[in-house]
């Protein structure tokens, strides 16, 4: 089972668009695909940054005349950070969005660890059907 960060917006209350949750850990995507996981998950500042630090990373090892395993190893620490810390910057974008810290759920997936959440706050259910 994995591990799940829930957030709600509070003045929706739309339980297809107001609780969202995000994944704990490291995200693969991420280090595979780094700016452009960011663009996918609209957090374009980060995706700016992402593509630039690509791009220093490159001028960088031109400059220095680095060779071809320096560079490769330069790529795999900048994703491997990437893919450690996208999952902050998916909270970040959450928090900027409206977006408030409720809980912690295990799940599956997604949709099972809403599902175990829903099922120990009532109260919270009661306020997304009302």
């Amino acid at each position: 089972m994995r591990i799940y960060t829930v957030h709600l917006r509070r003045h929706g209350l739309d339980p297809d668009h107001d609780l969202i949750v995000v994944k704990e850990g490291f995200s693969w995507p991420a280090f595979f695909l780094t700016g452009f996981w960011a663009l996918w998950q609209q957090l374009w500042l980060a995706a700016a940054l992402m593509f630039a630090a690509v791009a220093a990373i490159c001028v960088v090892a031109f400059l220095l005349c680095a060779d071809h395993l320096s560079l490769v190893v330069l790529h795999l620490a900048f994703s491997g950070i990437t893919g450690f810390l996208s999952n902050d910057l998916k909270r970040g974008e959450l928090v900027r969005m409206g977006f408030v810290w409720t809980g912690i759920a295990a799940g599956f997936d997604q949709e099972h660890a809403i599902g175990c959440f829903l099922e120990q706050e009532p109260d919270l259910v009661r306020n997304l059907v009302a």
